[in-house]
């Protein structure tokens, strides 16, 4: 970890700084390769034991129109304690708005000083699909060069950022809804990429004949059907992370060799796991591994060209701290951030 530059003392009294990271500031601090390497090593020294992974909290809203999460996560390796508060509307979907919003704050593990509180929806955003990243990168077919998006939003935009990180990408078919919005996405896209880009008019066609498939929307109902799924395909799925909405039926939960981000969050909270299971399509066993479990060779990943392979994403608050770390070293070694003075420094 870096240095910390905010303990100094004023006319005798410790004062101490927080350094304040806006939402421009971390898209610049935390470019998706670098975020790919910090989730990795996250997910790694979680398999490891080297860090602490509670359930998240959630507090829903009347009729389930918002929610607040409190999300905490524990790295040594990082010497941070983090926490991600941060609301989640589905419905700002179309508005100036984006659906998730919050911080995620930094606490060093030596005295508990709140080092840093940086902009929630841009780590997000960047975390999750570097999560995807590194589970691709692991499960994929390495020829893997078709990837269908459902989605147009936040995670679209991310997660075909990710997918030409880890693969030699050729085509991408973007799907949503709103096909206004899906062709806003490819042409926002477009620019950066070096395969083709393009938009379709349905979610089956954006499958058909796909390697990757990431779903990224903000559905209660699937999207993604198993009579869809050929053989040799890898998904992942993202949009979904509580137990009342799924983005995959169960006929695509059976078909899949399923591989999670963390087990305890996977059983309690997914959705596309818990209604499956209570179809009767699968059951706990249903889980093959951690991808950390993978990433330090206690689990195997792939075992065939023909395998369907699905991660299911539900975001881990070490990912948080993972990334949230990297923005705030690069932000001590750029100047980057507004410091601000908070309490912490002790009475009498």
């Amino acid at each position: 970890m870096g240095g910390y530059r905010g303990t100094f003392y004023n006319r005798g009294r410790l004062t101490l700084e927080t350094l304040v990271i806006n939402q421009e500031e971390v898209r610049s601090l935390l470019p998706m390769a670098d975020c790919i390497t910090a989730v990795r090593e996250a997910l790694r020294a979680l398999a490891r034991g080297e860090g602490i992974q509670p359930l998240r909290h959630v507090m829903w809203l009347p009729e389930r129109v918002g929610a607040l999460g409190i999300m905490p996560g524990y790295l040594s390796s990082t010497g941070m304690i983090g926490v991600k508060t941060i609301t989640v509307f589905p419905g700002n979907a179309g508005t100036e708005f984006d659906s998730h919003q919050g911080t995620v704050m930094l606490f060093d593990d030596e005295h508990g000083r709140l080092l840093a509180v940086i902009d929630a929806t841009e780590v997000t955003a960047i975390r999750t699909a570097a999560a995807s990243a590194v589970a691709t990168d692991l499960l994929a077919r390495a020829d893997a060069s078709v990837v269908a998006i459902l989605g147009t939003g936040v995670q679209a935009g991310t997660h075909i950022t990710a997918m030409a990180e880890v693969r030699a990408v050729g085509e991408f078919r973007v799907w949503g809804r709103d096909q206004g919005r899906a062709a806003q996405l490819v042409e926002s896209a477009a620019g950066s990429l070096e395969g083709e880009i393009k938009v379709v008019e349905t979610a089956a066609e954006a499958v058909a004949g796909a390697d990757i498939i990431c779903t990224t929307t903000a559905s209660r109902e699937p999207v993604l059907l198993g009579e869809t799924l050929e053989p040799g395909m890898h998904i992942n799925a993202v949009g979904s992370s509580v137990p009342f909405a799924r983005e995959l039926d169960a006929a695509a939960m059976a078909a899949s060799r399923m591989f999670v981000d963390r087990r305890e969050s996977t059983v309690n909270e997914s959705g596309d796991f818990l209604m499956a299971k209570e179809e009767g399509a699968i059951d706990d066993s249903h889980i093959v591994a951690e991808i950390g479990e993978i990433l330090i060779g206690k689990a195997g990943g792939r075992s065939g060209d023909d395998e369907i392979t699905l991660f299911k994403s539900l975001g881990l608050a070490v990912e948080d701290v993972a990334a949230g770390t990297l923005v705030y070293e690069k932000a001590l070694a750029t100047g980057a951030g507004t410091s601000v003075e908070i309490g912490g420094a002790r009475h009498g």
